[in-house]
């Protein structure tokens, strides 16, 4: 939740920190298994160094994909549902209050 100055809560902020946390440990773990192998040696061999930095970019780019695959999606639900509202003459109630396609969420 926001506080009526668009700030998050601490509550909120603690959450979103912590979410932040498990994905980078998931990454980190990820691309450690995959790409180290030897451990004769304190430094990383220049194949380890650049299999860590791909499997980075690639996890990266993949999230940031579905992320915004998701809200296409998201989009395209919350217009359905509005197209059936206005259907079962629910919209104009909606429309009143001020309530647009672009604000509705539905989980």
């Amino acid at each position: 939740m926001t506080s009526p100055q668009g700030m998050m809560s601490e509550a909120d902020q603690i959450k979103t920190f912590k979410d932040f946390l498990v994905q980078y440990n998931k990454l980190s773990e990820l691309c450690f298994n995959d790409c180290i192998h030897d451990f004769t040696s304190r430094n990383l061999r220049p194949s380890e160094d650049k299999c860590t930095s791909n499997c980075m970019e690639k996890y990266l780019r993949t999230n940031q994909r579905v992320s915004q695959r998701f809200h296409e999606f998201q989009m395209i639900a919350n217009e359905n549902m509005l197209a059936l509202a206005q259907k079962s003459g629910v919209a104009s109630g909606l429309a009143d209050k001020g309530v647009l396609p672009s604000n509705i969420v539905f989980h």
